[in-house]
């Protein structure tokens, strides 16, 4: 185990985080994406301080496989953009880089200060950077070419005793974003850590905050819960905390009225797990139940299809997915049904109507003039 110092106001050398080793940290290099390390590569040979973060690293050490690798560098989102050709710069706020593999998209983002508090843009050190993550768990950063990670918050303790500890200050860190009890649970769900009781207190005592959260950031999150292979474990500890009821408020209404729809409903979630979910699938998942005991299907077919994605639609709310997803959704769980559905018949028009249409289809067009 070594340490890294920085220089104090005063000049004397303060202790500012613990580096393990691969021996002491125990992740398998074999895991680590083969693009994540040539993107680290790249941006160290160019002079940029670079790591992979966050849940990646986190996962790497409780010896699972990630699906995603973020990487956070001293390079501005100018100078990535510029090292690799194969990106763009994206966001407006928070502005990162997207650096492309076929359909693999690597998420790179530069250190960012506290000036201006733990949501803002400005760019830092990784001294600063790391202060502004929300837990512990996801706050360590990996060096796939030296094989360490550096801890300075002790994230590493933290994964080892099973605990979700927040990094942010109580009294600022939901209020700054209500999200974070989203992310606080879901991660308690998907790994198994226990929520301290502090933590978890405070997440009673301000779950309302997640009403003034954006339709498009709540349907965010649920599409990533909805994806992920815990989906049935992070909805049920997001309904036990009364999370759920900010993010599928009537789901989670008839989840307490209803013990057999709550059962039904953490089961189809539950068939989610450990497979490639189809386009659709998922996201038919958060109505399908509902759809179940509450529609009347007429034997064969059904003409009223936009009624249906209504009913859909306004189930989910305040979640807003985009039309062409959730009507493929909706067509693949009325054809899992056996049912087909009625093209609708063209709107009639009178004869009067359709010799104007022609007239106006065929009027010549006037010449241009010139001067």
């Amino acid at each position: 185990m070594r340490y890294r110092y920085s220089a104090a106001k005063d000049g004397k050398l303060v202790k500012k985080a613990v580096i393990y080793t691969s021996d002491e940290h125990g992740i398998n290099f074999a895991d680590v994406d083969s693009e994540a390390i040539g993107i680290i590569k790249k941006l160290k040979g160019a002079g940029f301080d670079s790591y992979i973060v966050g849940g990646a690293v986190r996962d790497l050490i409780l010896g699972k496989k990630p699906k995603d690798f973020d990487i956070v560098s001293a390079a501005s989102p100018a100078k990535i953009k510029r090292i690799f050709r194969n990106s763009r710069i994206i966001g407006r706020r928070f502005r990162l880089v997207h650096v492309y593999f076929g359909q693999r998209i690597f998420e790179v983002a530069t250190f960012r200060s506290l000036k201006d508090g733990h949501t803002s843009n400005t760019f830092g050190t990784i001294d600063e950077d790391v202060l502004r993550r929300d837990f512990t768990m996801n706050a360590l950063f990996y060096d796939p070419q030296q094989q360490i990670v550096v801890d300075y918050v002790g994230g590493m303790k933290d994964i080892k005793n099973k605990q979700v500890k927040n990094i942010i200050n109580l009294s600022e860190i939901f209020t700054d974003d209500p999200v974070r009890m989203v992310r606080a649970v879901k991660y308690a769900a998907a790994t198994g850590f226990s929520i301290p009781l502090n933590l978890k207190m405070k997440i009673a005592s301000q779950s309302g905050l997640l009403s003034s959260v954006s339709p498009s950031r709540l349907t965010e999150e649920m599409l990533k819960i909805i994806n992920s292979d815990k989906a049935s474990l992070i909805i049920d500890l997001l309904d036990k905390t009364g999370l759920y009821n900010y993010l599928q408020p009537q789901a989670a209404e008839l989840m307490r009225k209803n013990t057999g729809f709550r059962k039904s409903y953490l089961q189809t979630m539950s068939a989610l797990k450990g497979i490639e979910n189809q386009r659709g699938q998922a996201l038919g998942s958060l109505y399908c139940d509902y759809l179940e005991t509450t529609s009347e299907w007429k034997a064969g077919s059904i003409d009223n299809f936009k009624e249906v994605c209504k009913t859909a639609r306004n189930f989910v709310l305040p979640m807003n997915p985009p039309r062409f997803e959730l009507e493929y959704s909706v067509k693949k769980f009325l054809t899992s049904h056996g049912i087909t559905i009625k093209r609708a018949l063209p709107k009639p028009v009178n004869e009067g109507d359709a010799a104007a249409a022609k007239r106006k289809r065929r009027r010549p067009r006037k010449p241009k003039t010139t001067m």
